[in-house]
């Protein structure tokens, strides 16, 4: 399985129209590989740099395994997304106060759909896949201010 974006590369900066020095638009992602055994896709979007710890700037799941891109604002059919850190649904653009901060979009295919509600935060949705995931990916991308 894979997970890729048209705008950066793996290891390498994010553009800041993407992020919050910029217009904070969801950062498109494209998928491939996807185990055909796939019931769900989930998708974790952290920030294990963040002054306080890891910072959750997006949590989805119940994405339909056939789903080719990801971002651009559109809601996926059937998908849920659960609780970032600012304990609100939806895309935190990168923000870093700091330095550079490593942005991860975990990718995770799983044999089951989850049932999950719309309040759930990240240890709820890893706490739910456990057990139930058959395949992973991540893309890393790098933003900082100095």
């Amino acid at each position: 399985m894979k997970i890729e974006s048209d705008i950066f590369l793996n290891n390498e900066k994010i553009p800041v129209q993407y992020t919050c020095d910029g217009e904070s638009k969801p950062i498109p992602l494209k998928i491939s590989d996807v185990s055909v055994e796939a019931k769900s896709l989930a998708l974790i979007v952290d920030d294990p740099d963040a002054p306080n710890g890891d910072f959750v700037h997006w949590l989805v799941w119940n994405i339909d395994p056939k789903t080719l891109i990801i971002g651009n604002e559109e809601i996926l059919d059937g998908a849920v997304e659960g609780l970032t850190s600012l304990n609100k649904k939806g895309w935190v653009a990168p923000c870093p106060p700091s330095g550079v901060h490593h942005y991860n979009f975990k990718l995770y295919a799983l044999d089951i759909i989850l049932s999950l509600s719309e309040s759930s935060t990240k240890a709820d949705l890893i706490n739910a896949m456990n057990g139930h995931i058959i395949d992973s990916a991540t893309l890393t991308g790098l933003y900082g201010r100095n």
